[in-house]
């Protein structure tokens, strides 16, 4: 076998296993969300599975004539790489939800496979000892090159550009392939095998292209779906992965289906000035508050930070989006974003952007808050959602840094949460001055929401003895993850 030969396997492997990691937290997220634990049960799925596929590939390398057992290798972790889609599929379809189950059944084997090719090369490549540091040196770096190569594909292209299955279809068909020709070339009696296996390859291709992805639209960052409700024609519900994320009615766009997006109008009716508004909504989602502001307050511009372009690309087709002078949509990262707002240029910021049930970790702290305080027009308003569950360390925690930012905090949720007996939506209001709570407990209770305001001591009290949040300390997803566990 050539160097180049050997080289060129070694990295490509290694690239097909980092692009498999990738892959895989997509072909996870519609049956378990993404979230730092989403991360790293995948991550180490993949390592455990490098790390027993060396070892035990370099054991049977010194057993096995490594000419036999290299084009198996490719074409055995090719095959388990197509089994993927259809295994995490189908369980996930079943109801698996364990994160760390569904990683292993689908992408432990394969990985451990492929990284058993590596060291069956470097047994091929040895005929001198006093070369063993160059060989091996060598074929070290390649596979790491084709590693790095394989992040960046998978991250930067593949997953805007193609398909999740499709991509894993195509490398673990690439790799049986290659893997065919390797055991022709180097045990050139496997004819009839390596043809076998390539004719079952393809069918197995066919399958895995067939097991239907629970997906309307794969976006950069989410399996969305658009449902709709048998109860409402005009009635659609956007759920992004694993979470019901916002709800449209095309006829109506006054309707709030959810219940956090009545008390965000109930917050806006009762402590904001009447008239037009100037918002900055932190996420957009199905765009639910700028096209309910639009009609309710006409006049009112709104400018929408949203880092899905999928997301704004399915509301234009499906949810109704219309963008104009009055609804502007920036592309990109909130927090990177904000930068570039003008100070003092909204009276109310609408924070409801999440990754999975979290807020994102870094759209939580001192830091951004101060950034959105700056936006703020003298007298305005921040209202945030989020999501917490009993002890509740993160609602408690966010209060406190918006107590330390603002200085004027209320917090709404329904009946039972702070009390620390049911978990759900909170949300936040604060302000450089104080925040009439009576008004918007009557608003509340005038379209007989059940929900309870905590203000002035209360709040205090609730968030007493929390730590602020900030850049350097901010355990979001970790708080929610063993919350509702």
């Amino acid at each position: 076998m050539s160097p180049v030969v050997a080289g060129l396997t070694v990295f490509y492997t290694s690239g097909a296993v980092l692009v498999l990691e990738i892959l895989a937290l997509r072909l996870l997220a519609p049956y378990v969300g993404v979230t730092l634990e989403t991360y790293t049960a995948t991550i180490a799925t993949v390592l455990a599975g490098i790390s027993a596929g060396t070892w035990v590939g370099g054991y049977a390398a010194d057993r096995v004539e490594p000419r036999r057992l290299l084009g198996p290798l490719l074409v055995s972790g090719g095959g388990l790489s197509l089994l993927a889609v259809p295994l995490v599929r189908a369980l996930g379809s079943a109801g698996a939800s364990s994160v760390v189950g569904l990683s292993l059944v689908g992408f432990f084997a394969p990985a451990a496979v492929l990284s058993a090719v590596s060291p069956t090369v470097v047994k091929l490549q040895l005929r001198d000892l006093a070369a063993t540091g160059k060989v091996v040196g060598r074929l070290s770096a390649l596979g790491t090159a084709g590693a790095i190569i394989g992040t960046y594909l998978a991250g930067f292209v593949l997953v805007e550009a193609v398909p999740t299955s499709t991509s894993i279809v195509v490398i673990a068909v690439s790799l049986m392939v290659a893997g065919a020709v390797l055991w022709l070339w180097l045990w050139r009696n496997s004819m009839r095998v390596a043809g076998t296996v390539l004719v079952l390859g393809f069918l197995g291709s066919s399958i895995a292209v067939g097991v239907g992805a629970p997906c309307d639209q794969e976006t950069v960052y989410h399996c969305a779906r658009v449902v709709h409700d048998a109860e409402r024609p005009g009635g659609r519900l956007l759920v992004l992965d694993t979470v019901r994320h916002s709800y449209v009615d095309l006829d109506d766009p006054t309707h709030l289906e959810f219940a956090y997006a009545r008390v965000f109008a109930d917050v806006l009716s009762a402590a904001s000035p009447p008239g037009p508004l100037r918002v900055l909504h932190v996420g957009g989602g199905g765009f639910t508050l700028p096209t309910y502001l639009r009609a309710v307050r006409p006049g009112t511009t709104s400018t929408v930070l949203e880092i899905d372009p999928g997301l704004v690309a399915l509301a234009e087709e499906r949810l109704g989006l219309r963008t104009g002078p009055d609804l502007r949509v920036r592309v990109g990262d909130a927090r990177l974003l904000l930068d570039s707002e003008p100070d003092a240029g909204y009276d109310v910021v609408l924070g409801d952007a999440f990754g999975g049930l979290a807020v994102p970790w870094h759209l939580t702290t001192e830091q951004f808050l101060s950034g959105v305080r700056a936006t703020l027009a003298e007298g305005g308003l921040y209202v945030m959602n989020l999501i917490d569950y009993p002890p509740l360390r993160f609602a408690r925690s966010e209060v406190a840094t918006l107590r330390r930012v603002f200085g004027h905090v209320v917090a709404i949720a329904r009946p039972g949460l702070f009390a620390g007996e049911r978990g759900g939506n909170v949300v936040l209001v604060a302000g450089d001055r104080p925040i009439d709570a009576e008004r918007i407990a009557s608003a509340i209770a005038a379209r007989q929401g059940e929900e309870v305001v905590l203000s002035g001591p209360a709040v205090e009290q609730f968030a007493e003895g929390a730590r602020v949040l900030v850049d350097d300390w901010a355990p979001v997803d970790q708080w929610l993850i063993r919350a509702r566990r």
